[in-house]
């Protein structure tokens, strides 16, 4: 064909480089996994196998495994039997594994049974990060967001849905009775094709009510009152949309805010943020190595004995207070129009009124100091301020604390913004990677496994972006030496 760029002839005996070197550039990724495997000591990190046995069939270095795995979530190739393809037609990782090509139950048992040094590489590639000078920011952002487990959402039970389902099957139940009995009083023969399916319906139906049962048992021995078949750890979980939900886990996540590297990462099948603040932020404080650190999160974070917590460990958090004042709901003064003086301790009330301290009391393992004034039954603005003949006001013992925090907010005005555009977008992107089904292993321990090698292949990617191919290996080369 004439006026067209011709390609070889596939037959010609010289078609393809004698080298496989030759198909891959300088500035290809790859690369950078091979040098970032090589320069680890995977004995150390955990992995079995690094020496060979001496009887037997010889096996595949955890190494060429590794770095199988690190290409395949680079490049959104999670699936094990895709990976064994791969190996077999995708000239890089014939590049990566010297043409070798392990069958997929070789590279999924591997997957299985490293999930702990697997997570180890993880950190260890954070720590190459921090002696990058990458990690020079003295901030985080924390967050968690819901990725979906293999378990479906029929397959997660509670009592509220159980209770619901047998309701439905007892309404449908009755209603193919009824028109059986109206299929017997129209028909002569009382025998026809419709009402033999109605009785096999029903028959299904009582099946799945005695399956219900059988399940409902097996609810009342969890601690938690929940159930998943598929995916044992798995856990419903409500999403921002309103009546929306998943079945799946929490990932926990803070994220420097300079070069948005995630320096920290967790798993958990708890649905809600509440006690997650601090270990979280110790744990970043440590990856990153820094006697200070500042935290920002989100609402759904806030509380009292977690940011005492970050206080007492050298860390400043940024956690606005949940707007949830049942008073504001109604139309009354808040506790924030109480303003407190700690050189009496006591509160002035909207009126002027010293409300002084009465007693304490412990609500959630928390001590709280409780005021009240002595003029609430004549005050002229009582009605805004409460129905009961005293308006009492709850102090916790370590209150200084939330309102230092609050101070920090106030002189820092942009720090939800900060918080958005730096851990909101990881997550984002890391579900965009993952596709509609989040995850493909099932347990809290193996999930925890495949979240470690999407966040080494996020930060990896993150880190050539930053430095380029090139100066990533030159990098790592001189951090390892």
């Amino acid at each position: 064909m004439k006026r067209f760029v011709e390609g070889d002839d596939r037959k010609q005996v010289a078609l393809l480089p004698e080298c496989v070197d030759d198909y891959i550039g300088q500035d290809n990724p790859v690369r950078v996994i091979d040098v970032f495997v090589d320069e680890l000591d995977l004995a150390e990190l955990g992995f079995n196998g690094t020496t060979p046995a001496s009887t037997g069939r010889p096996s595949y270095h955890p190494g060429v495994m590794l770095k199988i795995y690190i290409y395949g979530y680079l490049n959104r190739i999670p699936s094990s039997r895709r990976l064994e393809r791969e190996c077999q037609r995708n000239v890089e990782l014939m590049w990566l594994t010297g043409r070798l090509a392990p069958d997929f139950k070789t590279i999924a048992d591997f997957r299985r049974d490293s999930g702990a040094a697997i997570r180890n590489v993880c950190r260890r590639f954070v720590e190459l990060c921090r002696g990058l000078k990458l990690l020079s920011s003295d901030k985080v952002a924390i967050d968690g967001s819901k990725f979906k487990a293999v378990n479906s959402r029929d397959r997660n039970f509670t009592a509220g849905k159980i209770d619901k389902r047998q309701q439905q099957i007892e309404e449908s139940v009755q209603r193919y009775l009824d028109l059986i009995e109206t299929a017997d009083r129209t028909s002569p023969t009382r025998f026809d094709v419709k009402t033999v399916r109605l009785y096999e319906k029903i028959a299904r139906l009582r099946q799945q009510m005695r399956e219900l049962a059988r399940i409902r048992k097996q609810l009342e021995t969890q601690p938690d009152k929940q159930l998943s078949m598929t995916d044992p750890d798995a856990r419903s979980m409500a999403t921002s949309g309103r009546g929306s939900g998943i079945v799946g886990y929490n990932v926990q996540a803070a994220v420097d805010t300079k070069h948005h590297l995630i320096v920290e990462h967790e798993v958990t099948n708890v649905g809600n943020d509440h006690g997650q603040l601090s270990k979280m932020a110790v744990s970043a404080k440590n990856a990153m190595g820094k006697p200070k650190l500042k935290v920002v999160a989100d609402r759904g974070y806030f509380s009292g004995p977690e940011i005492r917590s970050c206080d007492l460990n050298g860390i400043s958090a940024y956690v606005p207070k949940p707007l949830t004042s049942a008073s504001r709901k109604k139309g009354l003064f808040t506790k924030a129009d109480f303003v407190y003086e700690a050189k009496g301790d006591i509160y002035r009330c909207p009126a002027g009124e010293r409300a002084i301290h009465r007693f304490n009391t412990v609500e959630h393992d928390m001590i709280l100091h409780v005021y009240w004034p002595s003029a609430c039954p004549r005050c002229h603005l009582k009605e805004r301020c409460s129905p009961s003949d005293y308006r009492r006001i709850r102090r916790w013992e370590h209150e200084s604390s939330l309102e230092a925090m609050q101070r920090r907010l106030d002189r820092k005005p942009d720090a939800m913004t900060i918080r958005r555009s730096t851990v909101e977008h990881i997550f984002g992107t890391l579900k965009h990677w993952m596709g509609p089904a989040h995850f493909l292993t099932r347990t809290l321990r193996r999930v925890s496994t495949e979240m470690s090698l999407q966040v080494l292949a996020y930060n990896l990617k993150r880190v050539m972006n930053i430095l380029g191919v090139a100066g990533t290996i030159k990098a790592m080369k001189t951090v390892g030496s």
